[in-house]
């Protein structure tokens, strides 16, 4: 029968077996690229997803989460987009709310946006390239 301390010992290496470090290339633009002052970096998290690299990315960079994430419906749409058609062809789903960007602000993975990959539980592996895009937009 294993001591209290041989018990821990084996649930922490097993614990510490199970977590993934995951290193992905950041790419940023325009105000992203002008708050970080970086336009590329290596950035290695604890995890597999999207949610687990944006929540240590916020850690760090805590003035990126106001900048990028909706905290509600109205923060993730513009008012001048078309209106939805009372039905749509296929499947269409939006991530949940506190899981959408900001109007004209958006994540990407390997070229694709999160809400066309599975939002924020989007896998990442090894080498994948997150891009944060928040564009500047300048009217007449």
């Amino acid at each position: 029968m294993p001591t209290t301390r041989e018990a821990t010992t084996s649930e922490s290496a097993s614990a510490s077996e199970t977590t993934t470090e995951t290193t992905v290339t950041v790419r940023c633009t325009g105000h992203v690229r002008t708050e970080l002052g970086k336009y590329e970096f290596e950035y290695t998290f604890e995890g597999d997803t999207l949610r687990e690299f944006l929540d240590e990315l916020f850690v760090e960079y805590p003035e990126l989460q106001e900048m990028l994430i909706a905290e509600s419906e109205e923060e993730s749409t513009h008012s001048g987009w078309a209106p939805t058609p009372e039905e749509l062809p296929g499947t269409w789903t939006k991530n949940p709310v506190g899981e959408q960007t900001i109007a004209y602000a958006r994540i990407l993975v390997n070229g694709h946006f999160n809400e066309n990959e599975k939002g924020f539980d989007t896998e990442l592996e090894e080498g994948d390239r997150v891009a944060l895009v928040y564009p500047f937009m300048f009217c007449c």
